[in-house]
């Protein structure tokens, strides 16, 4: 029996989420998170002994060490919306070497923010704490606002402060995709060749992903298709926020598809609609964090723990949480990163 605090942020939707037998994906056909797992689903690959020791540092630090599963901090919003914007609930975090604190206390596998917050304390915590350099970001200073990822600093770079990894966002879908695929893809290549890891957020954002007022941004069949972009450029691991629904490309009238995507291979039961995009990270080989989404504030922790154990039970291996941790006191945001650990934690949450 799971523990009764998860039980009880599940609320009405327990018995749903945790008792679900998907028959989509057999579970026996997925990768699965183990002590292990660096070595089984990379292992096989291209990336070199350094490449591995990085990934291998990043799965064996924090509370969820060892276990196949990673919780990582991650706080770029300073740049992505503004530093006021996001560090205003609470200022603390103005000083970027709170953020570190906040993982290291959190107890996470690593912190992912910007060049600046890292280089900053770098020797002081490089060797503390995987870091992880978020590449690009999206600029809102200029008016009128545009939506573009643009690169802020070098791999090299990254690699001198001592990252052990580093994460880039695409906009799949927008004008601007091919030439941003077509740079991270580079990136990623120089930060194998230095022994780092890489982690891709794979957002999709094209306003005409919307149909009768139905946003499909967070369908299942696009966003899984940009998961399958993003491990084809050789990420080594997939941050993509939780699919929310199904039938985008039918419903825009483009893509290409099967009726399986939608009759077998998925269903509309959320585990089930993660399970699909898991799929397209072949088949969990390469592993699928998600996104823990923006401060609702009281709902944040049950809305954690919610995206935690979808996450967990469709096959992913972990969650990437920022906002509902650091905009909060410091003792809230360590509580509520340790309470979604404790999923991942927690035997009698298995695989669906």
């Amino acid at each position: 029996m799971p523990n009764e605090k998860i039980v009880k942020y599940l609320g009405n939707e327990a018995e749903s989420l945790l008792q679900h037998n998907s028959q989509t994906f057999s579970k026996e056909s997925l990768l699965n998170p183990s002590p292990n797992y660096v070595e089984n689903s990379l292992g096989q690959s291209n990336r070199s002994p350094q490449v591995l020791r990085s990934m291998q540092q990043l799965f064996t630090h924090g509370r969820l060490g060892g276990t196949g599963y990673i919780s990582i901090l991650p706080v770029d919003q300073g740049i992505e919306h503004t530093a006021g914007a996001s560090f205003a609930p609470n200022p603390m975090y103005f000083d970027g070497e709170n953020i570190i604190k906040l993982a290291i206390e959190g107890g996470c596998n690593g912190v992912a923010t910007t060049f600046g917050v890292l280089a900053q304390n770098s020797r002081k915590y490089a060797h503390k704490i995987p870091f992880i350099v978020k590449l690009n970001h999206n600029e809102l200073l200029t008016y009128p606002n545009k939506y573009d990822q643009i690169m802020y600093g070098s791999v090299r770079e990254a690699w001198n402060l001592g990252a052990t990894a580093v994460g880039a966002t695409i906009y799949f879908g927008s004008e601007e995709s091919n030439r941003q695929i077509q740079e991270v893809a580079e990136a990623f290549e120089i930060a194998h060749e230095l022994g780092m890891g890489t982690i891709l957020w794979c957002y999709t954002r094209n306003s005409a992903f919307k149909e009768d007022g139905k946003d499909y941004h967070n369908a299942t069949d696009i966003s899984s298709q940009a998961c399958h972009i993003g491990v084809t450029i050789q990420a080594d691991l997939i941050k993509q926020k939780l699919p929310e629904t199904n039938g985008g490309f039918k419903a825009l009238g483009f893509g290409k598809t099967h009726p399986d995507m939608y009759n077998k291979l998925s269903t509309e039961h959320p585990i089930d609609l993660t399970r699909y995009m898991v799929a397209n990270c072949y088949m969990g080989k390469i592993g699928l964090i998600n996104s823990g989404g923006a401060s609702s504030g009281e709902s944040d922790t049950a809305d954690g723990v919610k995206t935690a154990v979808i996450n967990k039970r469709a096959g992913g291996i972990g969650l990437i949480m920022g906002r509902k941790a650091f905009q909060r006191p410091f003792e809230e945001g360590v509580e509520i990163l340790n309470t979604i650990q404790d999923v991942y934690l927690d035997k009698d949450i298995s695989l669906a």
